[in-house]
């Protein structure tokens, strides 16, 4: 590895597994100093030993949740330099069956947990003239959709949103603001979640023919963690294998 990270400090959220466990990974090999916040305790716990990280049990849709944990960077390592905000909920309901306490359950975790994680980190980052925020989005909600994923895509469609918001308002403390935007990616939630027919329509819909892996997406967001992205700042890296790209089913050319 190159070092991309060495002498950061960074506290990525939702990192017990899957996307924010590769992410953190990435992280900790290009030298980075971690620490992992995730609800899942147990699981989380497990992974910042495997990682040599700083853990902390999160509810990030909790304000108190997000200023402990950023507490935890600061008094761990002195600093914090990077925060990715992974920590996000899909849970299966059409419109009609979904009731007022589910749809603020997740955007209370998806969308509002990208705010207090930005609002925590602020003042820390605000003083040291530096800083990366970076948050998970998806295509899901701000380019694409499928039935019972109303909350969930209103929530990634206004994580793009925040984005920019945040990353005009930031800008003059030396605060970039970015998101990476994953297609269908091959994780835990995607397996337990969907059948098997579901999951290889998924790949026959995406032009590079496969899922993506969690290490793709990790490494976007090394991408915007490093200093080869210190001129980029309110927008979002779209990680998805080709998917958005046909206009219909039959794309595939035959030679």
């Amino acid at each position: 590895m190159t070092g991309r990270l060495d002498g950061k400090v960074a506290l990525v959220i939702g990192a017990a597994r899957g996307i924010g466990k590769a992410v953190a990974t990435r992280f900790a090999e290009e030298g980075a100093r971690l620490v992992i916040a995730d609800s899942e305790a147990e699981t989380g716990a497990a992974t910042a030993r495997e990682l040599g990280a700083a853990f902390i049990a999160t509810d990030i849709s909790r304000f108190d949740d997000a200023k402990a944990a950023v507490a935890l960077a600061l008094d761990t390592y002195g600093s914090l330099d990077i925060l990715v905000q992974n920590a996000g909920i899909y849970p299966w309901q059409l419109i009609e069956d979904t009731e007022p306490e589910d749809w603020d359950r997740v955007l209370g975790v998806n969308l509002k947990g990208c705010f207090l994680a930005a609002r925590a980190a602020l003042p820390a980052m605000k003083a040291q003239g530096s800083g990366r925020l970076l948050f998970t989005s998806s295509i899901t909600g701000p380019h694409v959709t499928m039935p019972g994923q109303a909350h969930y895509s209103a929530s990634k469609a206004g994580i793009n949103g925040f984005i920019r918001a945040a990353a005009l308002e930031f800008s003059g403390y030396g605060i970039c603001v970015n998101g990476v935007e994953p297609g269908n990616i091959e994780t835990e939630g995607v397996g337990e979640h969907r059948s098997a027919d579901f999951i290889q329509s998924m790949r026959d819909a995406i032009p590079l023919g496969r899922l993506g892996h969690v290490r793709d997406i990790a490494n976007a967001f090394l991408f915007l963690a490093s200093d080869e992205a210190s001129y980029i700042t309110g927008t979002t890296l779209v990680v998805d294998g080709g998917q958005l790209l046909p206009e219909g089913a039959n794309f595939r050319i035959n030679p």
